[in-house]
């Protein structure tokens, strides 16, 4: 995953007029797990006022579901 984090980013800075169409492919369970065990602890709650603890406790569950919502174009993120 992050091998291809960076390929991305190399291509941005190399091309700055290259339009990517689509990097939804990077958005799948194993990806989403790995950046949550990255983010730091005890830091501020989310919009929705969910914890880091809180998302964990069904971390699973949680991550399908938002892949779901992502995969059919359903997920609305909160407005900050």
């Amino acid at each position: 995953m992050e091998t291809k984090l960076l390929r991305i980013a190399e291509l941005a800075e190399s091309q700055p007029k290259m339009k990517f169409t689509s990097l939804a492919h990077l958005l799948n369970e194993q990806s989403l797990t790995q950046c949550h065990h990255g983010l730091p602890n005890r830091k501020a709650t989310g919009v929705n006022g969910t914890t880091k603890e809180q998302y964990s406790e069904n971390l699973e569950e949680n991550i399908t579901d938002l892949v779901s919502r992502l995969k059919s174009k359903s997920y609305r993120p909160v407005p900050v």
